[in-house]
């Protein structure tokens, strides 16, 4: 396999780029009147506007071509049609599937999958009804009023930034609150103000093994002993969301409350599976299943639509050239809504651990750059935070925006200002301010020529700084599923262009089996295997200062 960077397509990009890279999109815009609507579309209630980009028509059609190149609408096609395209572990791809409103048939293997992912929907169905309906009793005969979800990574991130995002649409009965991070404080800060008799524990990991969530099960479990003292209340305070029957039973959970998900769904893509059970706990069965709905609208846009209109491709190609032909280092993430705050740091996991690799699909060691550094904040408080190097930094950075026209939560004019600071930073990004316009703009200062001079230089932007701006009419569970959709596609097609595997994940294994190595020589108190100076000095230091 040749890699990509090694194709004319990929050469004809490079020469492109060495055109419009001293070209400003002010130029564009002015020689253009119809820009602006010929870069924008919409798709399965989005609105997309990338016309502040530092592209041209010819542009795109060269981004095409390398699509085209790397055969990117056969491995669409593959994805579909149930293909194991994960090489590396030999499974499928199929988040899809879990979300596939229209019932046709998808194959693995010869077998078609929805029978049994509708069989473990109607299961989640009625576990969800007996809960939020109050008929699910704890072991003292209390009714659930809080859910703990124990997980961690995509068991985790996934079902906790759509709770987030979708909590305008909760009820205050039963409230939903998520444990990860294997540092006793978050179990215990988590717990303390609940109530046993009226929690329930929601244990998500695929084996039960899982270091982090299989410690804060077990605590919890504890937790739960020392408050009602039997060991069949566990039966009535936890549910698993796992693939190990065995590990699930000898833990004290009735397999019949047990949720299953499949192989060929990766972690950070398993929100859409049973690892969502506690968004369906939170919104409730209606609402989860508008969230498969609009994720499906997306992908069913994806599968049909021609490279030209397709718009996760689009996004994708954009991002192939700013990473690789601009070697802008890192992508922002920008809600101007505050449900979205835990976006960002979802989309970290999705694409950098998707696309964070450095050989190809083949074992070829790349010599190109692939997944950017994902990070961003919720606007506005990102304006008063990091905006600066974004405006005036000597990196180039890449920036969606992402907002809601309508708010959940009309109040005064709160809305207006926070979509007129998205518009306007958009707008200041992609115009800058020039020396000529900053010393206009200066005119009537009472300031020395030395000052004012100063200060223009100061004052001036750049400018030219590339944005897509993403709208909704309102945030919804079907606009939301339609969002994680576009950027799941999104990162696939850049991981295809790239030449890599998006959908495995080994380079998070080699720390996992050094902590167990670790965690043993603490236990005994001492080092026994062979270490680094410095993690040799870290592990004694700790043994000799730790209470």
């Amino acid at each position: 396999m040749s890699l990509v960077n090694q194709l004319p397509e990929w050469k004809a990009l490079e020469a492109h780029w060495e055109q419009m890279a001293s070209v400003h999109m002010r130029d564009l815009f002015a020689r253009d009147p119809g820009r602006a609507e010929r870069y924008s579309q919409s798709v399965a209630g989005l609105y997309v506007d990338y016309s502040k980009n530092l592209i041209t028509d010819e542009t795109l059609q060269l981004l095409t071509r390398l699509a085209e190149a790397t055969q990117l609408p056969r491995w669409i096609q593959r994805m579909y049609q149930g293909e194991h395209i994960n090489n590396t572990e030999d499974r499928a791809v199929l988040h899809i599937a879990l979300r596939n409103r229209s019932n046709r048939p998808i194959y693995v293997d010869g077998e078609d999958v929805m029978p049994g992912i509708n069989a473990e929907l109607e299961k989640i169905e009625n576990f969800v009804t007996e809960v939020r309906s109050g008929s699910w009793r704890g072991f003292t005969g209390h009714s659930i009023r809080d859910v703990v979800h124990i997980g961690i990574g995509g068991s985790n991130l996934g079902p906790l930034m759509v709770c987030e995002a979708l909590r305008h649409y909760q009820s205050e009965d039963l409230r939903v609150h998520f444990v990860s991070n294997v540092d006793g404080t978050h179990l215990r800060e988590t717990l303390r103000t609940l109530n046993p008799e009226q929690t329930l524990f929601v244990v998500a990991s695929k084996t039960f093994t899982t270091q982090e969530t299989m410690t804060n099960a077990n605590s919890a479990r504890a937790w739960l002993l020392a408050a009602l003292g039997e060991e069949i209340a566990v039966r009535d305070h936890f549910v698993a969301v796992s693939t190990h029957e065995e590990r699930v039973r000898a833990f004290g959970i009735d397999t019949k409350h047990m949720f299953r998900f499949w192989d060929w769904v990766g972690g950070r893509y398993s929100l859409w599976s049973a690892i969502g059970l506690p968004i369906a706990l939170a919104v409730g069965m209606d609402r989860f299943r508008q969230l498969l709905e609009g994720a499906h609208a997306m992908d069913e846009h994806f599968r049909t639509a021609d490279l030209q209109s397709n718009l996760p491709v689009r996004l994708g190609l954009l991002g192939i050239w700013y990473r690789n032909f601009a070697g802008a280092p890192t992508q922002a993430v920008l809600p101007y809504d505050q449900y979205l705050r835990y976006l960002p740091a979802y989309l970290q996991q999705a694409d950098m651990e998707s696309n964070g690799k450095y050989v190809s699909r083949t074992g070829e060691r790349l010599t190109y750059d692939t997944g950017p550094v994902v990070w961003g904040a919720p606007g506005t408080d990102g304006q008063h935070a990091f905006f600066q190097l974004i405006h005036q930094g000597t990196q180039l950075i890449p920036a969606d925006f992402i907002a809601a026209i309508n708010s959940l939560h009309p109040l005064s004019d709160h809305q207006e200002k926070l979509l007129a600071n998205c518009f306007a930073q958009t707008e200041a990004l992609m115009k800058g301010r020039t020396p000529e316009e900053a010393r206009a703009d200066m005119e009537n200062w009472d300031l020395s020529e030395a000052q004012r001079e100063l200060l223009v230089a100061h004052r001036s932007f750049p400018g030219n700084r590339p944005t897509n701006t993403i709208l909704m009419e309102r945030l919804t569970p079907r606009t939301l599923g339609a969002l994680l959709a576009l950027y799941e596609h999104r990162i696939f097609v850049q991981g295809v262009i790239w030449g890599i595997n998006s959908f495995d994940q080994w380079g998070v294994e080699l720390g996992k089996e050094l902590a167990g190595v670790l965690l043993e020589e603490i236990a005994q108190g001492k080092a026994t295997e062979e270490h680094d100076a410095s993690t040799r000095a870290l592990l004694d230091y700790y043994l000799k200062h730790r209470t």
